[in-house]
């Protein structure tokens, strides 16, 4: 994806931000605690806050969080859910806090849209030392054979590349964080999965589904045509006759300690 196409995806959310607030999952509680068990203190910064799916899971577990989001429409539903969570806009490439003024830094499902060159360095600016930087990521457990079959029909517009467990630890093993070259260094990162799911109906997982970039950014004939082919796919399997269904889910979390 050159600069252009990917600036395009990471900016389409706005227009779905009632959506995503929605249909978009939480995170995993576990996942959470293992991203946030190195930091040396409970002063969280949840960073491309979105619509605030990590900040609540964040507030529950009991970190003083604050949460960062560029888009307006994204920052407004995230203070409408959670009108006691600070809430500031600004970005990862101009982090509007002071140096040092955080115990951890996590994002979720947003790490991939920073520009780490310019939001490494910022990122370290604002932790303190021994903090963490985590990302997370809410993934399709494929594994299980109508989710395999999901992802097909769905395409990688609405299953992307880090969406299922193999293909999110392959990209994120390559992904850019602030290493020996720069000013405040990170050591080596980590990566670990842990269980979790959403409960949907066949609906609702479609209005997930339509809220990831890729069917975003279609022309409107296309992701119809592409709603249309993931909920025949999902009439014709047994498993989501019921109506009600927990989605077979992980959360991935790749982390790293300020040095």
């Amino acid at each position: 994806m050159d600069h252009d196409e990917q600036s395009l995806h990471a900016s389409s959310f706005g227009s779905a931000a009632v959506a995503y607030a929605e249909h978009r999952p939480d995170y995993a509680r576990a996942a959470v605690r293992w991203a946030l068990e190195a930091a040396p203190g409970p002063r969280v910064l949840d960073l491309g806050a979105g619509t605030g799916k990590l900040t609540g899971t964040l507030v529950a577990l009991g970190a003083d969080v604050v949460a960062v989001e560029p888009d307006a429409a994204m920052l407004g539903e995230l203070r409408r859910a959670l009108p006691a969570v600070r809430a500031l806009p600004g970005s990862a490439e101009r982090i509007p806090l002071p140096d040092a003024s955080v115990d951890a830094v996590v994002a979720g499902n947003a790490m991939h849209w920073f520009d780490m060159a310019v939001a490494g360095p910022e990122i370290a600016r604002v932790l303190a030392p021994g903090g963490v930087l985590a990302g997370l990521w809410n993934l399709l457990d494929d594994e299980v054979d109508w989710v395999a079959g999901l992802a097909r029909v769905g395409g990688t517009e609405a299953i992307g590349e880090r969406d299922t467990p193999a293909s999110w630890r392959a990209v994120t093993a390559g992904m850019h964080l602030p290493g020996n070259g720069d000013a405040a260094r990170f050591g080596s990162p980590e990566q670990s999965v842990f269980p979790h799911g959403q409960r949907r109906t066949a609906g609702s997982l479609v209005d997930t589904l339509a809220t990831r970039a890729g069917m975003l950014v279609m022309p409107e004939q296309e992701r119809e045509a592409r709603r249309s082919a993931i909920r025949a796919y999902l009439a014709g399997r047994p498993e989501l006759a019921d109506g009600e269904f927990t989605l077979p889910m992980l959360t991935g979390v790749l982390r790293a300690k300020r040095l």
